[in-house]
């Protein structure tokens, strides 16, 4: 799988902290603990071609202590096979994979009369990929606990040895930070405003895709804002997102999400969601158009062992994409509920705005299952 394009565990663990659904944020221990086991199902494919597919078990467990304190740990087993393109949208029978991502993370929570303490830790690896990352969050309340704000500091290791054997031992190292505020405006508004950036050095390149040569560092910055309305007489709630994002590598980005949770009778709960995305393609990202001399997959001009930053990643292009998704869940009783999650994305170089575009690429479509339960003690 590529690692280039996903966030990296240490900005995973800091962004659930502080990004919760709904965005509650939690004044005092929970009274009761929580273990939930969900399955996911994820499949990639482009026209006349099947690409990625994922089986992803997971369960998490949550548990307060002494009144004070509460654990909280996860553990995922992502099953992925498929063929994943070398270069732009080609494929060839040498790009098939399987591989087997094991994941987990554990955080400490401590509970104080006006914000709290959290420690977390998390790994990751695969058989050609290895990540380690640890956190600290600390959250303070104002005094009237209409305003919450949240500090973070994160920090990855990553070993990447490829089968390929094009790179060995190489590393890459991240330190991520948060800062967010959280503030309840009405009885039925709530709006955080959240920023985050990474700094990275090490290895970015893709090894497994050809003319794939990156900088070693990346420097990423992301601002989300997010409001949630409360219709009450409708028995529903709206959450509303922006995110902005752009890095060093040239990628700039947009993302407006939508969800409306409406209440139904008898404990059910329905939730339709879409969100647009819109992406600026990074500055070393070439278009399918390839040396006159040499072909395909090398750009115009390529020197063999040149230094010069390149990639014909599809995921580093210029696009746009929109993802529906409708979830249905439902609280069976006082300890248990149930929930099922759709989702399909489609992402085409035509739909990107504010610019053009990259020419030359097939659309690429994604749909996801996940159903998961939840029993409380």
């Amino acid at each position: 799988m590529d690692k280039n394009k996903q966030p990296s565990v240490g900005q995973a663990l800091l962004a659930a902290a502080m990004l919760l659904p709904g965005l509650a944020h939690a004044e005092a221990a929970p009274e009761r603990g929580a273990i939930s086991v969900k399955y996911l199902y994820y499949k990639e494919d482009q026209p006349g071609l099947d690409r990625v597919q994922v089986h992803a078990p997971s369960v998490s467990v949550m548990a307060p202590i002494a009144g004070e304190w509460s654990v909280a740990a996860s553990a995922t087993m992502d099953d992925v096979s498929g063929a994943s393109p070398r270069y732009h949208t080609a494929v060839s029978g040498a790009s098939r994979m399987d591989d087997l991502r094991k994941a987990g993370d554990v955080t400490v929570t401590r509970y104080l009369p006006h914000g709290t303490v959290s420690v977390g830790a998390a790994f990751s690896t695969e058989h050609d990929y290895r990540s380690r990352a640890l956190s600290l969050q600390a959250t303070f309340d104002s005094e009237d606990k209409n305003t919450t704000w949240a500090l973070g500091l994160g920090g990855s290791d990553d070993a990447i040895n490829p089968v390929n054997r094009i790179v060995q031992n190489e590393g890459r190292q991240t330190v991520n930070l948060l800062a967010g505020v959280t503030r309840v405006f009405t009885p039925v508004d709530i709006g955080q405003l959240t920023y985050t950036h990474s700094s990275g050095h090490g290895y970015y390149s893709d090894p497994y895709k050809f003319v794939d040569n990156r900088p070693r560092q990346r420097d990423q910055d992301t601002l989300l804002a997010q409001w949630n309305h409360r219709f009450v007489d409708a028995d529903a709630t709206s959450r509303l997102s922006y995110r902005y994002y752009r890095d060093s590598f040239g990628i700039s980005a947009h993302t407006l999400s939508g969800e409306w949770v409406q209440s139904l009778a008898n404990g059910w709960t329905v939730t339709p969601n879409l969100r647009l995305y819109s992406q600026r393609a990074a500055d070393f990202y070439f278009d399918p158009v390839y040396d006159a001399r040499l072909g395909a997959p090398f750009p115009p001009g390529y020197v063999f062992g040149g230094s010069a930053f390149t990639s014909a990643d599809q995921r580093l292009s210029a696009f746009g994409a929109v993802t529906a998704g409708l979830k249905v869940a439902r609280q069976i009783d006082r300890d248990w509920s149930v929930d099922l999650k759709l989702e399909h994305y489609e992402q085409r170089g035509a739909w990107r705005v504010f610019g053009n575009g990259s020419p030359g690429l097939a659309p690429m479509r994604a749909s996801s299952l996940q159903v998961g339960f939840t029993r409380l003690w």
